[in-house]
């Protein structure tokens, strides 16, 4: 069944496109970048919070796979949130999903920024940032075939270059090769060695390399058969990243010890360059990029049909309604691209901090986004559905998840000074979303004008 928010879309993509867009929006900075600076705070022990992350990350997806076989469309959870919980849920649920992409694009500009300057120091970080978003803005504007296909191949080097680090991680391991193994899990301070509570606070930033893989969803609006598609590409989806994600902090706690790892440099950087390999920190800082333009591209490309979705409904300024003669709704897409201007301005004044700023923000809208597609899933199964691809272990294994979302957002003022920026923003965020729905049902309940007569006398029908 088609909604009316699917009204004007190409369906243009096929399941080959939609496993690499939610992978390629999945696998972005979080693992190329971030990873080297928690397994400095963590320690070994980092392995565990991507493992609980990553089971948390897998019962979404098959949450979201159940939804998506009940009704396919590209206002996603948002959709589901107005049916299952109330119209005040879609509206807090698809400006929070906003507020994630907002800050997103943010971290993924200011990873840009960062990594072009590794080649060209003496180019402006500013003007960097606005060519990438130049870039993926444009590409978003042209067709959705466009964009699926440019996902596919971005996906595509972040995968083979995953795959790359796993054999040779995998060889160094197994033939202990310049002292890797096992070994050094627990050799340098233990598996612990800055404490069981440090594994809880990376928890924040773990589940923010996980965030976006709800993006199949939204592209289930414009796929070809979602109904045949869909389960294929949730079941690839969470098998493929829980491979990438557990498999490779696994394997850079064993290739070297993890006190050689630091904040702001690639993990896989270290790695390579620390093997001799002289062309690796070049290599992989290209991986990096094209990871971070992905991730950017995919957040225009969902934002847009969100805000789409809601504007049809009156919860989105109406510009965003607008699809242009490609079948894209472009006025969503350059309002989220404005927003990521912000990133500019938070680098040129906090260069140091912007990166955990933004992906501290942006976990409050991927807990609430995850959040809501579990619960919708639970209330769709209390309705009496049966599906064909059901949740396993629903409803505990809903509970449970819901509970791990809880831990990590009341954790956050307990962690470092930029989650606490972050945890400190929601009372800010609820108070303009409460205003904001306020504004939206005063306008539904306004009686409408009355009509002018020929004499201009007011009609009264």
């Amino acid at each position: 069944m088609r909604t009316q928010t699917d009204e004007g879309y190409s369906h243009a993509l096929g399941n080959r496109q939609v496993q690499m867009i939610a992978i390629g929006g999945a696998i972005g900075v979080g693992l190329f970048l971030g990873a080297g600076g928690r397994l400095q705070a963590t320690g070994p022990a980092l392995v565990l919070s991507y493992t609980a992350a990553g089971l948390a990350a897998f019962f979404v997806m098959r949450a979201l796979g159940e939804l998506v076989l009940y009704r396919p469309t590209s206002g996603s959870f948002v959709e589901y949130a107005g049916e299952f919980i109330g119209p005040w849920a879609a509206f807090a649920s698809g400006w929070m999903y906003w507020v994630n992409w907002a800050f997103t694009g943010i971290a993924e500009l200011t990873a840009i920024a960062a990594y072009i300057h590794y080649w060209a120091p003496a180019f402006p970080q500013a003007l960097t940032a606005l060519i990438a978003l130049g870039f993926v803005l444009l590409v978003n504007l042209l067709s959705v075939r466009l964009f699926g296909e440019l996902e596919f191949w971005f996906a595509l080097l972040k995968v083979l270059a995953i795959t790359v680090f796993l054999v040779v991680g995998l060889v160094l391991v197994v033939f202990s090769v310049g002292g890797a193994g096992p070994g050094n899990l627990v050799a340098h301070g233990g598996f612990t060695p800055t404490g069981l509570p440090m594994v809880l606070m990376s928890l924040q930033s773990v589940v923010f390399a996980y965030a976006s893989i709800e993006l199949v969803g939204i592209a289930a609006g414009e796929t070809a058969r979602p109904r045949e598609v869909m389960p294929k590409a949730v079941n690839g989806v969470v098998w493929r990243i829980a491979v990438f994600y557990v498999g490779s902090v696994l394997l850079l706690a064993m290739v070297l010890p993890w006190t050689v790892y630091r904040a702001g440099e690639s993990p896989f950087v270290t790695v390579f360059s620390g093997l001799g390999v002289p062309w690796a920190a070049d290599a992989m800082n290209l991986v990096v990029i094209t990871a971070a333009l992905s991730s950017c591209n995919s957040g225009l490309y969902a934002t847009g049909r969100i805000l789409r979705s809601m504007a049809r409904k009156g919860e989105a300024p109406g510009f965003a309604v607008a699809l242009s003669k490609r079948h894209v709704p472009v006025g969503g897409i350059v309002f989220t691209a404005l927003t990521f201007l912000g990133g500019v301005v938070l680098f040129y004044f906090l260069p140091e901090r912007a990166f955990n700023i933004a992906t501290a923000g942006a976990s409050l809208g991927v807990v609430t986004t995850w959040g809501v597609l579990v619960y919708c899933q639970l209330r769709l199964r209390r309705a009496g559905h049966r599906s064909a691809f059901p949740m396993p272990g629903s409803p505990v294994t809903n509970w449970l998840t819901l509970a791990f979302l809880a831990l990590v957002v009341l954790l956050m003022p307990f962690a470092d000074r930029d989650q606490r920026v972050a945890f400190f923003l929601i009372p800010a965020l609820v108070a303009a979303i409460a205003a904001g729905w306020l504004l939206v049902r005063r306008r539904r309940r306004a009686p409408a004008p009355a009509l002018a007569t020929p004499e201009g006398r007011p009609e009264t029908g």
